[in-house]
């Protein structure tokens, strides 16, 4: 599902909101997370999973064209963990 077919689920399921509000509180979810998690935090959703920022430490890696060794420099990466909830749902609906 894509950010315009939530907007549109969720307008359709609620007819006494606007399409342009549900935009509005869509964008503004989506952007309150993400600025949670530049911060650093950590953003849990009850039945749904948890998203945080982890830190990767700088390390040597290799350019695979030339074999050369390059430094890796240090980064951040999302880390998603599914919730017990949507885990078990989503296993039911596969089995």
């Amino acid at each position: 599902m894509i950010r315009s077919e939530l907007i549109a689920k969720l307008a359709e399921k609620h007819p006494q909101l606007t399409a342009s509000d549900v935009q509005l509180a869509v964008k503004n979810i989506i952007d309150s997370l993400a600025n949670s998690l530049a911060k650093g935090g950590r953003v849990e959703i009850r039945g749904f999973g948890s998203f945080s920022v982890r830190i990767r430490p700088p390390r040597l890696g290799r350019n695979p064209r030339t074999g050369e060794e390059v430094q890796v420099p240090e980064k951040a990466v999302l880390n998603f963990r599914a919730g017990t909830e949507l885990r078990e749902r989503v296993n039911k609906e596969a089995a």
